[in-house]
């Protein structure tokens, strides 16, 4: 049974850069993003605090660009930056809600928003704003899973709520194949040692050495985050 009242005071919710596309084939959709802000606004709007990581593959993806002969560390400088867009460009969208809402970068860009200081983001949650990390960890070679996990753990979200295209986690790609089985729930040891794609390794381990469960949804689904923050069986939970 639902629970009536939201099942986690404080999340953390990281979002795939290229959701933001939409069906264009890059960039952001304005309309898709302004449909997701509704959802975050949504949740926010009953209590619970909100914390965001975008990630930056709909611009550019630092892995990607090393693949086709640049430096890794300029490519995931790149891709930092990309993710800073996509946080601003959310910001924007939320505000437009009237919902209040920062921007923290773990690299310094203070004309467009503000450093990344753990005490900072703790105290805007605390005050109802809804927080987008932006930037990953400030560090190449570390995914956007893995800065998203990092800043969970650090400002101590109950939950982190990955948004994919698919409803969960599966045995095998559901898109591919139509006989895919949905897990209700995996462990942390099984998503890794059957590569089960929920997150890279890094990201993962971070999650279970400091207790902190993932819960992995269809973010395109309408009405399915309200849904699991509200305690209903939406998505697979790793733990």
């Amino acid at each position: 049974m639902a629970n009536a009242q939201p099942a986690f005071k404080r999340l953390l919710l990281k979002l795939s850069g290229e959701a933001l596309m939409g069906d264009m084939d890059y960039g952001i959709d304005p309309a898709y993003i302004r449909q997701m802000a509704i959802d975050v606004k949504e949740v926010s709007d009953k209590g619970v605090e909100v914390a965001m990581v975008i990630g930056g593959g709909n611009i550019f993806r630092g892995a990607g660009l090393a693949e086709a002969g640049m430096d890794r560390v300029t490519g995931d400088h790149m891709g930092m930056l990309a993710t800073v867009i996509n946080c601003l460009s959310m910001q924007d969208a939320l505000e437009n809600l009237g919902a209040y809402c920062r921007v923290m970068s773990a690299l310094p860009i203070n004309n467009v928003c503000e450093d990344y200081i753990r005490r900072r983001a703790v105290r805007h949650l605390e005050k109802g704003r809804i927080v987008l990390f932006a930037a990953g960890t400030g560090n190449p070679f570390f995914t956007t899973d893995s800065a998203a996990s990092l800043r969970a753990i650090e400002v101590a979200a109950d939950v982190m709520i990955k948004g994919t295209k698919v409803d969960g986690i599966f045995d095998k790609d559901p898109m591919k194949y139509s006989d895919a089985v949905r897990y209700d729930e995996v462990s942390f040891d099984d998503a890794i040692q059957q590569k089960l794609g929920v997150m890279d390794t890094t990201a993962i381990v971070l999650c279970r050495d400091n207790q902190l469960p993932v819960k992995v949804f269809n973010m395109n689904n309408r009405g399915d985050l309200m849904r699991l923050v509200m305690g209903e069986n939406v998505g697979t939970t790793v733990k």
